[in-house]
């Protein structure tokens, strides 16, 4: 799978590259111990840095960064960010704008009192033919002010301008900087497939595998790690 990024060539050296979502794991998830204090157990447990699918997921795909400081106060974003001439005639200049409330009616993750931001994306993104990006809130990523709304494009088709990316803000109380780099959104390349789904019950062969593995997953700390998951491309964060 090659994903190809293109932006403005007065931008190229300006902005800052879409990367690994590895390569941008939060801090706090570096600093998080191994292990804690658990008063229900009254000894310490694993907390979820020695989770691989919690570090797998947020470590999967790529994000696209913030490309400049936001400054928020009081409710108001800003931004000083001089940008040169572009070389396209209708470009976006602004990194953030607006959907107007009205647009989100009905829905119940937007009960009219947070703004609905919109992150302008200045890389176009292409996929290779008979994929789609899905876009969602970085994974686990609850630290942010701002919540994205999931969305699907297909981007082996629609490549030519940047994806918007809509969001609610909801730290109404934030104040201070969102600073140039911080993951806004994370991606997915997905193929456009319809999976067809088979149901049925164990055979006695997968009712004793079923029963085997329980049995070490329960007595043995770490079997699917070791046991189970493919290492290739992944995070390194235990």
């Amino acid at each position: 799978m090659k994903i190809r990024f293109r932006c403005d060539p007065a931008l190229v050296d300006l902005l800052p590259r879409p990367l690994p979502a590895r390569a941008a794991l939060p801090q706090w998830l570096h600093d998080m111990p191994s292990k804690a204090w658990s008063e229900v157990h009254g000894l310490p447990v694993r907390t979820v840095k020695q989770c691989p699918p919690f570090i797998d997921a947020m470590s999967y795909g790529f994000v696209i960064p913030l490309p400049c400081d936001i400054h928020v106060h009081e409710g108001v974003l800003s931004w000083d960010w001089d940008l040169p001439a572009l070389a396209v005639d209708g470009h976006t200049r602004s990194p953030i704008s607006f959907h107007v409330a009205a647009q989100a009616t009905g829905a119940p993750f937007h009960p009219g009192s947070s703004h609905v931001v919109k992150f302008n994306c200045f890389w176009t993104i292409e996929l290779e033919a008979g994929w789609s990006l899905f876009a969602m809130h970085p994974v686990n990523r609850f630290d942010l002010p701002f919540r994205l709304l999931s969305g699907m494009v297909d981007a082996d088709r629609f490549n030519d301008i940047g994806i918007f990316f809509p969001a609610l803000w909801t730290d109404p109380g934030f104040s201070g900087v969102l600073p140039k780099g911080t993951p806004i959104a994370q991606c997915l390349a997905v193929p456009r497939v319809v999976p067809e789904l088979v149901c049925e019950g164990f055979s006695e062969e997968r009712a004793r595998r079923y029963m085997a593995l329980s049995r070490d997953v329960l007595s043995t700390p770490g079997i699917y790690r070791k046991r189970f998951r493919d290492k290739r491309g992944r995070s390194g964060v235990e």
